[in-house]
């Protein structure tokens, strides 16, 4: 069963979040594609049609999240659903990091994913339907230390396990309206977000995969389209690890 949505994407200027707006748009969605970079959002996805829209928003300011909600509901009429892969990352090593790097990490990755899931969720709640999808990552289950190898490091980490929390309570809170609340976690995909990795620790993370690849971001962004779908109809507060079996550690 495939039905029409008005679907925002956060982050579609590039890596999982353009390959969701992407695929939305072949699927026949109408597509509110957001990112902070307003040039590399308009570089990335260039409107063809109606069906395309492209807002700048910070989703860590609150009335950047209400404005990209009322603009979406202004040029669409409504918002079905949210899929926010929006995030930073950062690699320093818990001893070399400081409060401000820190907080700005969480600013962006928890205060953000809250933000846009509030002003998506207020507009839902009042139609009785709605599904949201947030971003954690599976370095908050392997624990990764960041430094050298330029993987998360405990800011990173700290942000995407604090998805979990967000993503449960945000259930709870909005199941009774009809408004579904889920995570993905990816494990390491091919994006711009390693590109600090080092070539030996980018090197040997095939070998860590069952599959022996990292992941694509079309690979992630489905699974992502899928938790907004009818077939995920009775899948909420959940986080569904996509990492090609890989284990932790």
């Amino acid at each position: 069963m495939t039905t029409t949505q008005t679907v925002l994407v956060t982050g579609a200027a590039s890596g999982i979040g353009r390959a969701c707006a992407a695929r939305l748009l072949d699927q026949g969605h109408e597509v509110v594609a957001m990112d902070v970079n307003g040039e590399a959002l308009a570089a990335a996805l260039r409107p063809e049609g109606s069906r395309l829209m492209l807002q700048q928003c910070d989703v860590s300011q609150a009335q950047s999240c209400a404005d990209a909600i009322a603009a979406a509901i202004a040029r669409f009429g409504k918002v079905d659903a949210l899929i926010h892969w929006a995030a930073i990352h950062s690699s320093t090593f818990w001893t070399d990091l400081g409060a401000d790097e820190f907080n700005r990490v969480l600013s962006t990755n928890v205060t953000g994913s809250f933000l846009i899931a509030q002003a998506a969720g207020l507009h839902m709640k009042t139609r009785g339907k709605g599904a949201i999808v947030l971003a954690s990552s599976t370095s908050m289950l392997a624990g990764s230390t960041g430094g050298q190898t330029g993987s998360g490091g405990a800011a990173y980490v700290a942000s995407k396990a604090a998805i979990i929390g967000l993503v449960r309570s945000l259930a709870n809170a909005l199941g009774r309206y009809g408004v579904r609340v889920n995570a993905v976690a990816p494990g390491v995909v091919d994006t711009p977000m390693i590109g600090g990795y080092s070539a030996e620790h980018r090197a040997a993370q095939p070998a860590r995969v069952p599959l022996g690849r990292i992941g694509s971001p079309d690979e992630i962004a489905d699974v992502g389209c899928f938790l907004i779908s009818h077939e995920s109809r009775y899948i909420h507060g959940e986080t569904i690890i996509v990492n090609g079996g890989a284990n932790f550690g």
